[in-house]
């Protein structure tokens, strides 16, 4: 399937949310459930399909020998589930268009869970039964028919797209909420490149998992940089989260994706289900910002949280008052980040801005954190990135081998605020090109010149397959791919890192403008400086502009003044 089939496949299945808006009996906030739940039947169905062969054939090798086993373990041994008849797609959508599609769907998801227990209580099932309206109750069909137009060749990569493509949907849908549980695709898959994952028998810890994107993507990392099966089957994953609803989009989520691990329903604060202190090869997450009602007391005896520090208010540090709170829990996430690594562990987090530069007992934390050596790169995001965050967020990255590397006295900084894609008014994302572009910087830096030469031979590639001009399938053209290169080029012209003002900037904690003499700031605009652009004029020209301008702000200020006048006088003839 081409981007583009992929494309318009997409498109024309979150036509069935259109439809549920139109005439469900369904909370603008729920259409997420049934829909994500016929996504997983549909999987689950053609999966079984491309699998039904090899099942049936070696039930009939071993059946009436010593080895025969049964239809379900041989199904689970080869795909991993057993799919009962009532749950086959086709006898779904072949019944009557009637209100007893909602009482077939709801058996075969109950179905699935009672044959299958890993699954259970994770697929939606009640909520059916609100999709088949009195006046309209053909309406679940309609949906139904929809998914049968996924192709029965779509592989578990193309499942996961959809679903991941879902998702997102409803995150923008559902506005400020729809952001707990999904983080854009596009910065995991940035925080990913620079994480760089190695397949093989490795724990990671995502504790505030939302949905699961950040396991999706460190697996779809590792099989395009083609990590055998084996090795991505040792890779395991351990997700912590609170929402029970959430909980269940994330079971899917792996599910669909072919990710083994699992997800716990628990609070992180107050919940350590997995003995978290130095036990995690990689930890990533986009923990809830600025959380304030976490009690003290709870937290005092627990290492993820006091290796670096616990953030109190000073007035009452030394109080015994148990029901005391954090004043910010920013830093609480921060440190069980650092203290979840192994000795060789490596970490992501997305985070305020305003931790950056967090006074206080915060400020005793990053300064141990940073003179410790563990924190080995901060990048600024660009604002609009996230549905519900409209300011820059910051990525901190942690590497628990830096601390014994000659780099352990510096930190990468990135300032990517002005690299984006603009979506919409309200939304911006990271190109695959600008993903690639800002991840080689760090490659660069940890002397890896190939990868820049690769990249760029990449970009030739395409340069030299590419049409002229963009065709209607947004095809890039040459210009894009010259873009491309020449970004890359003019920043980095011998091949190797260097600082770039505007861009990135290694800071030494020590020396002239170093982090110590920032009072250890990690606001990557304090160090990586801005891009003076030359506007070409002489100084004559310049002063004639500022003139122009003077004059115009002048003449602007006397309309606003009469204005003033205008409105005054129209009111004191109205009262």
């Amino acid at each position: 399937m081409t981007d583009k089939e992929l494309k318009d496949l997409k498109d024309r299945l979150w036509h069935s949310a259109d439809v549920l808006r139109a005439s469900a009996h369904i909370a603008a906030n729920k259409y997420g459930q049934p829909i994500l739940g016929l996504i997983f039947l549909r999987y689950a169905d053609i999966l079984y399909k491309q699998h039904h062969d090899e099942i049936v054939a070696e039930y009939t090798r071993l059946k009436g020998t010593r080895m025969e086993k049964s239809l379900k373990d041989i199904a689970i041994e080869k795909c991993g589930f057993y799919l009962p008849e009532c749950a086959y797609y086709d006898y779904i959508n072949d019944a009557p268009d009637n209100a007893e599609k909602a009482t077939l769907v709801k058996n075969a998801m109950t179905a699935i869970e009672d044959e299958n227990p890993k699954m259970s209580g994770v697929l939606p099932k009640e909520v059916y039964g609100q999709l088949v309206p009195e006046e309209e109750p053909e309406l679940l069909s309609n949906i139904v028919r929809i998914f049968k137009d996924i192709p029965e060749t779509c592989t578990v990569d193309i499942f996961g797209e959809i679903y991941e493509y879902f998702l997102g949907n409803f995150a923008i849908d559902e506005g400020k909420g729809g952001g707990t549980f999904y983080t854009p695709a596009t910065v995991v898959r940035y925080m990913v490149e620079v994480l760089n994952p190695q397949a093989g028998e490795k724990k990671f810890l995502d504790p505030a998992c939302g949905s699961g994107g950040m396991f999706v993507q460190a697996a779809r990392y590792m099989h395009a940089h083609n990590a055998s099966k084996t090795e991505q089957m040792a890779f395991r994953c351990y997700g912590v989260e609170k929402e029970p609803d959430t909980v269940k989009l994330a079971k899917m989520n792996l599910l669909l994706n072919n990710v083994r691990g699992e997800i716990t329903e628990a609070n992180t604060f107050y919940s350590d289900p997995y003995n978290t202190p130095c036990s995690f090869d990689y930890v990533m997450a986009n923990p809830p910002f600025n959380v304030d009602e976490v009690v003290v007391e709870k937290l005092k005896d627990d290492a993820r949280f006091t290796t670096y520090g616990i953030p109190r208010n000073k007035s009452k540090s030394n109080k015994k008052d148990k029901s005391e709170k954090v004043p910010n829990a920013n830093y609480l996430w921060i440190g069980l980040f650092a203290a979840a690594l192994n000795k060789n562990g490596k970490a992501a987090l997305v985070m305020a801005n305003s931790a950056s530069d967090a006074s206080g007992s915060e400020y005793d934390i990053r300064k141990k954190m940073i003179e410790e050596g563990i924190i080995s790169q901060m990048v600024t995001l660009p604002s609009n990135m996230f549905n519900t965050v409209t300011l820059p967020a910051t990525l901190w990255f942690f590497d628990k081998q830096k601390s014994k590397s000659d780099k352990k006295d510096e930190i990468l900084f990135i300032d990517a605020r002005n690299v984006f894609t603009q979506v919409d008014r309200a939304h911006r994302k990271f190109s695959d090109e600008q993903i690639k572009n800002l991840g080689v910087i760090t490659k660069l830096y940890n002397g890896d010149s190939k990868a820049l030469h690769d990249l760029i031979a990449e970009y030739n590639t395409q340069l030299n397959a590419a049409p002229e001009t963009a065709t209607d399938d947004d095809t890039h053209d040459k210009a894009y791919w010259q873009a491309q290169i020449d970004w890359l080029n003019e920043r980095f012209p011998d091949g190797v890192y260097k600082d770039v003002i505007g861009l990135c900037k290694a800071a030494k904690i020590d020396g002239e403008d170093g982090i110590k003499e920032q009072d250890y700031s990690l606001n990557a605009g304090r160090y990586v400086g801005v891009v003076i652009e030359d506007d070409g004029m002489t100084e004559d020209e310049f002063k004639a502009e500022m003139l122009g301008l003077n004059a115009e702000l002048q003449q602007l200020n006397s309309d606003a003044a009469e204005l003033e006048k205008l409105i005054a006088d129209n009111l004191k003839e109205l009262f």
